[in-house]
């Protein structure tokens, strides 16, 4: 018996709506992840990008549990002395709803040049409207991943 090999041809990709409200953003995160990553799928190949592309709806009502939202610092740093940047997760909420989504799936993806090329395949939106226009079916919390737009 042969191992099965994934081929380019093979590969199909679906598109997931994601409605973000009331959600905690780990959870959504981990959610994400493993649609971009193609986890869900029988056809899943660790060295290959198989994943779906998601769309996430509402990222500026995501919510985090407990103080979080207060005591949660993002840095980044300029490579200059005394570089070091930091913003919490309420200001860059304020500013920038949609990056503290994108910052969370991404720490969850490969760090390399597969996980630049699934982190492509995301889509973040602040309010409800999209231009994707086929892709109109949004899951719900309650909803169960099937790795189809319901």
């Amino acid at each position: 018996m042969r191992t099965y090999s994934v081929k380019a041809s093979d590969i199909r990709r679906e598109w997931h709506v994601i409605d973000a409200s009331d959600r905690i953003l780990g959870r959504l995160a981990t959610e994400v992840a493993k649609l971009l990553m193609g986890k869900h799928k029988p056809s899943f190949t660790r060295n290959l990008d198989v994943g779906d592309f998601v769309v996430i709806l509402n990222a500026g009502k995501v919510r985090l549990s407990g103080n979080k939202s207060k005591q949660k610092v993002y840095y980044r740093h300029s490579g200059y002395p005394g570089g070091l940047k930091s913003i919490t997760f309420e200001k860059l909420m304020q500013s920038y709803p949609e990056r503290a989504v994108e910052y969370a799936v991404r720490g969850m993806l490969p760090r390399n040049r597969l996980g630049a090329s699934m982190m492509k395949k995301l889509r973040v939106y602040v309010g409800d409207k999209h231009p994707h226009r086929a892709q109109t079916a949004i899951l719900s919390p309650d909803s169960e991943v099937t790795g189809r737009n319901s």
